[in-house]
């Protein structure tokens, strides 16, 4: 992609993201979800089709459906736990790089989380504004579940690193040993975390290595050291599950066996947050080669995502994010990891974006589904543009402080030239450590 072509990004993203904020809090921060079939009252009020199959077909069928129909079915738009999970920690990133007027915005996203808690559990938990039928059981709504959870407690997380609050680290280390005393199980060299129910102990590797990430970051603050068994031996036993190519299936259950996008890339930046939070260089290489699949099988040559390393559509809104946000937790490890990121975020704007403000769910190969999804979308999304905005005003900040750097090395070698005598005040080695800040 052109200078060109990065520059019109770069002058999209910020509009782009006002606009997005502006109609998430316009709706309520609540939406459909392309799972919440089963909120529907008309299917409620008729008692035979309340069985295994008949929630699947429901389901499945609003899902898959090109026109959405939930007002006909009259399912309502709810707040999602997992949904204000990334709004909160959208609107924290911006909040820290100066962007004003959110501190209400913030508040209420706390007060909902904390109000949203499933309940009948010790611990802090989440679940979804749904109920939704797996292949053998029936989940029901508001049921506490390891992925909701992570994102909940990682937002408490970000707030507590942000504003200090104790309580927000008290509800994050609550959701961890929820993690270790619901959820873990070890049976011999094999250990994991439980998902979706916690009945289900199968190897599922995102939801081991969320698990994982999340212990290790609630242990970097608390120093808990009961955090860090658990979390390396889940992470390591995920880990192995790597094909030689860099890529992992889903699970190790007979039909997890697919590879898609947006897990691989919760994998990744999950390790990378393992290594952050505790100095382990052990998940290195696991990344580096995890890394090297995601970009060479997730994009196509028009900068447009895949879901699937194996095929060209869907491309699904949710990808997209994820896309942009592992593009840009690892840009360290590809120089070309920002215009790739770039790239398909121009791919998106042109094709799923709607200028009412809002992202489309997905673009088939001969239609794409213009509906707007609260949590599976507009979330991901908002929280992607903020990523790439922190890290573009960070970018900014380093290349002003490096000019200023330069600038002042260069007047002291000229006042040197000149005959300025030499010491401590006009050493210019000296003179920019002296100048830096501490830690």
């Amino acid at each position: 992609m052109t200078q060109v072509h990065s520059a019109m990004v770069d002058d999209a993203l910020e509009p782009t993201l006002l606009k997005l904020l502006a109609y998430c809090d316009a709706n309520g921060w609540a939406g459909y979800d392309p799972y919440d079939a089963l909120n529907s009252r008309v299917f409620q009020a008729l008692p035979f089709l309340n069985s295994r199959l008949p929630r699947l077909v429901l389901t499945q069928a609003l899902k898959r459906s090109p026109i959405d129909l939930r007002r006909l079915l009259l399912v309502p738009k709810t707040p999602n736990p997992k949904a204000l999970a990334l709004f909160l920690s959208a609107l924290l990133k911006l909040d820290g790089i100066g962007h004003t007027g959110l501190k209400a915005a913030i508040q209420m996203m706390i007060e909902q989380l904390i109000s949203l808690r499933s309940t009948g559990v010790p611990y802090w938990c989440w679940g979804y504004s749904f109920p939704w039928q797996t292949r053998t059981e029936l989940v029901p709504r508001g049921a506490p579940n390891l992925v909701s959870t992570t994102f909940a407690a990682n937002a408490f997380l970000d707030a507590y690193e942000c504003q200090g609050n104790p309580r927000f680290l008290e509800i994050a280390t609550s959701a961890a040993w929820y993690m270790i005393n619901d959820l873990y199980w070890a049976e011999g060299s094999s250990a994991g975390f439980a998902y979706p129910r916690p009945s289900m102990r199968n190897q599922v590797h995102n939801a081991n290595f969320l698990a994982a990430a999340l212990l290790c970051r609630v242990h970097h603050h608390t120093g808990d050291a009961g955090l860090l068994e658990p979390a390396f031996r889940a992470a390591r036993a995920s880990a192995s599950r790597q094909a030689p190519n860099g890529s992992w299936a889903y699970g190790e259950g007979k039909s997890q066996g697919w590879i898609d996008n947006f897990h691989t890339g919760y994998n990744l930046c999950a390790l990378r947050s393992i290594a952050r939070h505790t100095g382990t260089a052990e998940f290195d290489e696991c990344i580096t080669r995890g890394f090297a699949f995601y970009r060479d099988h997730f994009f196509c040559p028009d900068g447009s995502v895949r879901y699937y390393h194996d095929r060209d559509y869907p491309k699904d809104i949710h990808c997209v994010a994820q896309a942009l946000i592992t593009l840009i937790t690892l840009d360290d490890l590809d120089p070309s990891s920002r215009t790739l990121a770039q790239k398909a975020l121009r791919w998106a704007l042109e094709h799923m974006w709607d200028e009412r403000g809002f992202f489309y769910y997905r673009v088939l190969r001969l239609k794409t589904v213009r509906t707007s999804y609260m949590r599976w979308s507009q979330a991901w999304m908002l929280l992607a543009l903020a990523t790439m905005l922190e890290h573009s005003m960070r970018g900014r900040t380093q290349q002003t402080q490096t000019s200023a750097m330069i600038a002042r090395l260069d007047a002291n070698k000229a006042s040197l030239a000149h005959g300025v005598p030499s010491g401590p005040g006009s050493d210019p080695i000296h003179a920019v450590v002296q100048s830096e800040p501490r830690p």
